[in-house]
């Protein structure tokens, strides 16, 4: 049975998820309880169809929070050996892509104007961690980048 080949560098880039689902509910109920009292006071008022609409501002905010929740679920994986750099991403609806690179030719550059990490090698290339800070994304660029030059100074056993 033939040996896996060693693992020299693996990272799972996920995004920042500022707000749990729990956190997200708690809010709602917050804004929700305020909204009606504010709702009520303009029925009594007598601007009831504003009563509507605050209700209407209520489910639009869980809405967009929850979309938000949901796109933090992406990630990317990043795992390098002797033999390939492999690249798999994972889109918060649970799609799958795949790129495979031979890692001697790999270029690693940091795109700041475009939020990225961008991995090139014979006219093809994949953008990585658009998701990340720039100064995770140097980071991340300066690790891989490291364990790749390893790669290219070491002869392979």
């Amino acid at each position: 049975m033939a040996e896996a080949p060693a693992l020299l560098f693996s990272a799972i880039l996920r995004p920042n998820r500022s707000a749990t689902l729990y956190a997200i509910n708690v809010l709602i109920v917050v804004v929700a309880v305020i909204f009606f009292a504010t709702g009520l006071g303009f029925a009594y008022l007598g601007a009831w169809p504003v009563t509507g609409f605050i209700g209407l501002d209520v489910v639009l905010l869980y809405v967009a929070l929850r979309i938000n929740h949901r796109a933090g679920n992406a990630f990317e994986t990043v795992t390098l050996t002797a033999t390939e750099l492999a690249v798999n991403r994972v889109d918060h609806w649970g799609r799958r892509q795949s790129f495979l690179f031979q890692p001697y030719w790999v270029q690693v550059i940091v795109d700041d104007e475009l939020k990225r990490v961008e991995l090139r090698s014979h006219g093809r290339s994949v953008a990585i961690a658009g998701f990340l800070t720039p100064e995770e994304r140097t980071e991340f660029a300066q690790a891989l980048r490291q364990a790749l030059t390893q790669i290219k100074t070491v002869p392979a056993t």
